[in-house]
């Protein structure tokens, strides 16, 4: 299978192409045309297009088609690349270049799908109300009868997506529905999100124009970062700190989610251990949404050995079985490094492994490698395995007084803070320290939606700015 670069609209065959193979037998799944940096230069100078392609066409009948796009993604047999490409097939290949298991990325297409057929809903909620025609025209009235007005700061997105977790994608899904057209540069394992996605858009009838798609190497990255006027970025803390403070780019990196127990509520702590579970180990703990540690006061040794009676028996099976719940380091010696830093923090004073009487956690195969599910206690805050998150099911139990806890958890993306305590709950709210926080026995993982999940996308793209009517002015009002 042969996937071109696709140059707004126009597919490309490139002679340079990577490889794609499947992680456990070697067996060749896909062949990706490569592009240049210049080549994405060039085509940038006519993003314009891609913008005027989408204001052309009614934003209800946009979202229309953004819906049965939907559809036709996780339902449909579509065009992708040189080849037909059934629901089935696309689990198949994701899963044999990512090592993901084939239950989830079903599980993550239900996603994809939600966040489709409800854009309608999750651009009112983004939005709150807006006529969807004000980002067409640049200005009207809102529901108070004020003109307001809003000004695209790019025609189109770029994105440097990653290849660990399909689940990242529907933080793009609405850009079209906002008018800006989708520029990808598509991860390397994990190309099928995008492709197939902008297949469905196509049939669906989204302008062709409005997408493109630049698989690459590094420098496809740069300039895409570097050309356009708004950008996203998914990567490591050191990705996080080299864009931080530049406006036009939004960084996604590690998350650092957490569980917080309140005092008053961590003497029953059983009763939460299913939410912490979920919290750790769905979507085999690949996303940033996924709790990296739990903040206790008391009983942290007795909650780490619960967990790891709950995670440390998890075992590696065929990504076609339905029970997988943990995914390949398809990167050579990437699952045996990670472990080896994990081992150097586990000797640190204070610091014990849970789960060590529930066998090995790191798994070597024959091109790839496995770690399995993992729970470390930590005496304090301090030792530097605390603040770790690695891309498996791992998780930090720290012990930590509560009158402590928010300045030492650091960022956090997710903090799901289970009390009853309204001071305790008043200094969660207004901690700068948490991005998206859950009061009360809510998962990490569970999203709502209808609620941005890093900033708003709406505010990202476009400006607030005001505009006056010479024809609405009262009379004798001086400027």
């Amino acid at each position: 299978m042969h996937l071109p670069a696709w140059r707004f609209g126009k597919p490309y065959e490139s002679l340079e192409r990577t490889h794609l193979v499947h992680f456990l037998t070697g067996e060749p799944i896909a062949e990706v045309s490569q592009v240049g940096g210049a080549m994405l230069g060039r085509d940038l100078q006519k993003a314009g297009q891609a913008r005027a392609a989408l204001l052309a066409i009614d934003p209800e009948e946009i979202v229309e088609r953004l819906q049965t796009a939907g559809n036709l993604y996780a339902h449909g047999t579509l065009q992708v690349g040189d080849s037909r490409q059934s629901p089935d097939d696309f689990v198949k290949q994701q899963s044999a270049t990512t090592g993901l298991p084939e239950s989830l990325c079903r599980s993550n297409m239900q996603k994809n799908l939600f966040v489709l057929s409800n854009m309608d809903r999750m651009l009112d909620a983004l939005s709150r109300g807006l006529p969807p025609e004000i980002l067409w025209r640049g200005y009207g009235r809102e529901h108070r009868g004020v003109v307001v007005s809003y000004q695209a700061q790019s025609p189109v997105l770029g994105l440097v997506l990653p290849s660990n977790s399909p689940g990242v994608h529907t933080l793009w899904l609405p850009v079209i529905a906002l008018g800006v057209g989708l520029l990808l540069k598509p991860g390397g394992q994990e190309p099928w999100t995008p492709y197939r996605m902008a297949a469905a858009f196509i049939e669906a009838g989204i302008p062709a124009e409005s997408i493109g798609l630049y698989p690459g190497a590094t420098d496809v990255g740069a300039t895409m970062l570097a050309g356009c006027r708004r950008s996203m970025i998914f990567g490591s803390a050191k990705t996080v700190e080299q864009y931080r403070g530049n406006p036009n780019v939004q960084v996604h990196g590690p998350g650092f989610s957490k569980i917080l127990l309140g005092d008053d509520c961590v003497d029953d702590w059983e009763r939460y251990l299913d939410v912490i579970v979920e919290s750790v180990a769905a979507n085999s703990g690949r996303g940033c949404i996924n709790a990296s540690a739990v903040y206790a006061s008391r009983h942290t040794k007795a909650i780490a050995e619960a967990l790891a009676e709950r995670l440390g028996p998890i075992d590696v099976r065929p990504p076609e079985d339905p029970e997988a719940r943990l995914a390949a380091f398809t990167v050579p010696g990437a699952a045996k490094a990670t472990w080896e830093q994990i081992e150097a923090g586990l000797a640190a004073a204070g610091v014990s492994h849970a789960t060590a009487a529930y066998g090995p956690r790191f798994v070597e195969g024959e091109r790839c490698g496995w770690l399995r599910p993992t729970v470390v206690h930590c005496a304090t805050p301090d030792p530097e395995i605390a603040r770790a998150e690695y891309m498996f099911p791992f998780v930090n139990v720290v012990e930590c007084p509560q009158a402590r806890m928010l300045e030492r958890i650091g960022p956090t993306l997710v903090a799901t803070a289970v009390t009853d305590d309204a001071t305790f709950q008043a200094e969660l709210i207004d901690s700068p320290a948490i991005d998206r926080l859950n009061i009360g026995p809510i998962p990490t993982t569970k999203l709502d939606w209808l609620q941005p999940h890093e900033g708003n996308i709406i505010d990202f793209l476009y400006r607030s700015r005001a505009l006056q009517l010479a024809a609405e002015a009262p009379a004798g009002v001086a400027g």
